[in-house]
């Protein structure tokens, strides 16, 4: 069992820079691959970034190549996404999730992971 809790949400101006982190419970955090989700209002959840147990290997939607980065910290059993750049269309409620087994194909459908958190808020005004 694993409980994700994410923080560092809040408002800022477009092209401003925020960092969520998204702290796990457990010892078996470097097991898994985890993946940050958002959800606008009014619209389905989409994946946003994914990194791998080993942290080797990160993933991202086009739309945040470049302005977004996906990390960990095995020793924090932390992940964390920093967001540059911040644009109005990067409001939602972001959240963070772990899953384990996952092929490469698998990682931009939620289904695909086991645990998530409870999400944090992110509002850019323009």
């Amino acid at each position: 069992q694993v409980q994700l809790v994410e923080s560092g949400g809040g408002l800022v101006q477009a092209g401003g820079s925020l960092r969520l982190s998204c702290a796990a419970s457990g010892r078996t955090f470097s097991r898994y691959s985890m993946g940050w989700f958002r959800q606008a209002p009014g619209k389905e959840r989409e994946f946003v970034a994914h990194i791998r147990a080993n942290g080797g290997n990160t993933y991202y939607r086009d739309s945040v190549k470049g302005r977004f980065t996906i990390s960990r910290d095995n020793a924090k059993n932390t992940v964390y996404l920093q967001m540059n750049s911040l644009k109005s269309e990067d409001t939602a409620i972001y959240y963070c999730a772990a899953g384990t087994g996952m092929i490469l194909s698998s990682i931009w459908n939620s289904n695909q992971y086991d645990y998530w958190g409870q999400g944090t808020q992110v509002t850019v005004s323009s």
